[in-house]
C-alpha cells in the first residue's frame, strides 16, 4: 500500500519492487484472456444467424404455404355488349370483396357485431361459424360497394382484407334483361346473350388466359336500345292498365329476321338478381309456350291461299255453329250468314276459318304449320327457348281447333317469326339478336309462301286495322295491318270462360313491311267496367302506341297518301 501510494505521489520505489516485474504480471493476468473471449462471442453469434438463416431456407422451401391465401389467378374478363347503335348495355366493373383470416380474428362477436352495422343482412350463425374455424381463409362478402368498403375499413377490424375483383354492370337495369341474361358470382355467362358468349369460346379463353380487358372486342346485338326502352316502358303501361299477371312484346324486322327488341314483364334487375329465378319471371317470349288463339287464323288463311284451293273471292257458310265429334264450334260475335274469306279473317269467324282448313286438309294442315317453323323449337342465340307441343295424333277435330288457334301451343317469338314471313313476300328467317344484312338473311331463308299470297294476306291485315277487330292499334301514316287473338286458357283440364291470353300481331307499313310487332297479355282485365277484355281492346292499342313511339326511331317515316285504303299488290 506504501508502495502504491508512492508511485501516484512521484516517489521512489522501494529497491526490493522493481515497477516493471509487477506492471508485466499485471497485463498477462488481465490481457490474456481478452481475444479468446472476442472470439467465443463472434462464434456464438455465427450460430445464432446461421439457425435464423437456415429456417429461413427452410420455409422458403417449404411447398405448402402457411395461410391459405385467396387464390392469386385474375378474374376472368368479359367483352362488353352493346346494341347495333354503339350504346354500352353490359360491361365489366372493379369491386371488393370481403374476406377474413380467422386465425388472427381476436374477438369474434365483436367482429360480427361491427360488421352488421355495414352489413345488417349478415347471417350471424352462418359468419361465427366460418370466423371460428382454423381456416386461413374464407369469404364474407363478394363485390361490395365502395361506400361498404370504406365503412368495414373505418371499423378497424383486424383480420380482414379486400381483394379487388370484377363484377357485370348493366346500365339499362331490368329494360333488356331478358335479352342480356345473367353471369355468375364468378363472371361466368348463365343465361341469355351472356351465355351464349361464353359458348362461343370465351369459356376457353378465359380457361387459357387470354381474355383480357384489352384483347376483347364488344359484342354488337341486333336490338336498338331507345326501341328497346319503348316496347319495355309501354308493356310496363299496359301490364297496369289492363292488370294482367303478365305482358311480353318483340318487334322485328321483316327484311331481315334480327330482333330490334324484346322484353317479357315481370322481369327482374340483373345488377341485383335476387327474384331471377322466380317462375313468373320466366321470359314467356322464347321459353313460354301458348296456345295463341286468333292469331293462327292468320296462317289457316294463308295456308288456304297458298295451296290454291281457296281465293279471296271464295265464300263460306257461317249462318250455323260446326258440329264435330261432340263438340260444338261457334263465333264469339258470330254475323249468322255466308262470309267472304277476307270477312272470315276481319270478324275472325272460327267456323269460316274451321271450314277453309278442311279444305285442305289434316296432312296439309299440319305440313304447312311445320314448314313455317310452328311445331319444331326455334334455333337462336338465346338458350332459353321451349319446344311447341301439338297433339300426338292429328284428327279432324285437332286441325279444325288448331286452325283458330286451340291445341297447338308455341313460344311468342316463333308466332312473330312465322308471321313475319306471311307478310315480306313468304321468306321465312332464322330470328337473331345478332346484327345481320338482307344479303346474309337471304342466304338462309326459306321461302314458305308465295309472293302472290304474301300480297293477300298484307291486305287482309290492312283491312282488318281499318274496318275490323284491329281498328284500336291505327296508327295514321304507318298503314298497319295486323290480326287479333283472344285465346281461352285451360285451367284444371278446361277451357276458362273468364281468364284470357290475348294478342296482336302486327306489320307495317302493310303496302311494305319493314317490321312486325307482336304483344301479349296474360290474363288482362277490362280496362273500365261495362267493356269487355278481348284483344282488340287492350293488346291492339298497345301495338298502336309501340309503333307510334318506335317507328320514328326505326327510321320509317309517315306517308299520309293513301290513308283508308287497303292495298293489293298484285304480282302477276
Amino acid at each position: 500500500m506504501s508502495n502504491l501510494l508512492r508511485f501516484r505521489n512521484g516517489g521512489k520505489a522501494d529497491e526490493q519492487a522493481p515497477p516493471a516485474i509487477v506492471v508485466e504480471g499485471r497485463r498477462k493476468a488481465t490481457g490474456g484472456r481478452a481475444p479468446g473471449r472476442v472470439l467465443m462471442t463472434m462464434a456464438a453469434l455465427f450460430c445464432v444467424y446461421a439457425a435464423i438463416g437456415g429456417r429461413l431456407v427452410q420455409l422458403g422451401l417449404t411447398e405448402e404455404p402457411q395461410v391459405n391465401l385467396p387464390e392469386s389467378r385474375p378474374m376472368a374478363s368479359r367483352p362488353d355488349l352493346v346494341d347495333r347503335n354503339g350504346a354500352v348495355l353490359a360491361t365489366d366493373i372493379k369491386t371488393a370483396s370481403l374476406f377474413a383470416e380467422p386465425r388472427r380474428i381476436v374477438d369474434v362477436d365483436e367482429a360480427i357485431e361491427k360488421l352488421r352495422r355495414v352489413l345488417p343482412d349478415l347471417d350471424y350463425e352462418q359468419t361465427y361459424h366460418r370466423l371460428s374455424s382454423d381456416a386461413g381463409f374464407v369469404w364474407l362478402r363478394r363485390q361490395l360497394s365502395p361506400r361498404q368498403q370504406s365503412q368495414i375499413l373505418a371499423l378497424g377490424i383486424p383480420g380482414l382484407g379486400f381483394r379487388t375483383e370484377k363484377r357485370r354492370f348493366y346500365p339499362g337495369g331490368e329494360t333488356a334483361s331478358h335479352i342480356l341474361g345473367l353471369v355468375n358470382i364468378d363472371n361466368k355467362g348463365i343465361a341469355g346473350i351472356e351465355k351464349y358468349v361464353d359458348d362461343q369460346g370465351l369459356a376457353d379463353l378465359q380457361a387459357l388466359g387470354l381474355a383480357g380487358p384489352d384483347t376483347l372486342e364488344p359484342v354488337r346485338l341486333s336490338i336498338d336500345f331507345r326501341v328497346q326502352h319503348v316496347l319495355h316502358d309501354e308493356l310496363v303501361q299496359a301490364m297496369d292498365r289492363y292488370r294482367a299477371i303478365a305482358a311480353g312484346g318483340v318487334i322485328l324486322n321483316a327484311r331481315t329476321g334480327e330482333v330490334m327488341a324484346m322484353a317479357s314483364l315481370p322481369d327482374y334487375d340483373p345488377n341485383n338478381p335476387y327474384n331471377a329465378l322466380e317462375k313468373d319471371r320466366l321470359n314467356r317470349m322464347s321459353a313460354g309456350v301458348f296456345e295463341m288463339g286468333s292469331t293462327f287464323k292468320l296462317f289457316t288463311t294463308a295456308m288456304a291461299l297458298d295451296s290454291g284451293l281457296v281465293d279471296l273471292d271464295d265464300s263460306f257458310d257461317a249462318s250455323k255453329p260446326l258440329r264435330i265429334g261432340g263438340f260444338t264450334i261457334n263465333d264469339f260475335h258470330g254475323k249468322r250468314r255466308v262470309l267472304t274469306v277476307p270477312e272470315v279473317f276481319i270478324y275472325s269467324s272460327n267456323i269460316g276459318t274451321a271450314k277453309m282448313a278442311d279444305v285442305v286438309g289434316i296432312q296439309g294442315h299440319r305440313e304447312f304449320l311445320k314448314r313455317v317453323g310452328l311445331l319444331d323449337r326455334m334455333k337462336t342465340e338465346l338458350p332459353e327457348v321451349a319446344h311447341p307441343t301439338e297433339p300426338r295424333e292429328w284428327k279432324k277435330l285437332h286441325s279444325i281447333t288448331i286452325s283458330f288457334g286451340h291445341g297447338v301451343a308455341t313460344t311468342p317469338l316463333q308466332t312473330a317469326v312465322a308471321a313475319a314471313a306471311m307478310v315480306n313476300g313468304g321468306k321465312l328467317f332464322p330470328p337473331t339478336f345478332l346484327p345481320r344484312t338482307e344479303e346474309e338473311a337471304n342466304a338462309v331463308a326459306t321461302q314458305v309462301i308465295s309472293p302472290e299470297t304474301s300480297a293477300k294476306i298484307r291486305y287482309l291485315m290492312r283491312l282488318n286495322v281499318e274496318k275490323g277487330s284491329g281498328s284500336r292499334a291505327e296508327v295514321p301514316g304507318y298503314y298497319v295491318g295486323g290480326k287479333t287473338g283472344t285465346a281461352e286458357k285451360v285451367v284444371n283440364g278446361r277451357y276458362s270462360n273468364d281468364k284470357r291470353f290475348n294478342a296482336f300481331v302486327a306489320q307495317f307499313p302493310a303496302n311494305d313491311p319493314d317490321y312486325v310487332v307482336l304483344v301479349v297479355l296474360d290474363e288482362p282485365k277490362p280496362e273500365r267496367e261495362g267493356i269487355g277484355a278481348t284483344s282488340g281492346l287492350n293488346t291492339a292499342p298497345t301495338v298502336g302506341n309501340i309503333i307510334r313511339r318506335a317507328a320514328p326511331l326505326l327510321g320509317v317515316e309517315p306517308d299520309f297518301g293513301h290513308e283508308g285504303e287497303a292495298l293489293l299488290v298484285s304480282y302477276q
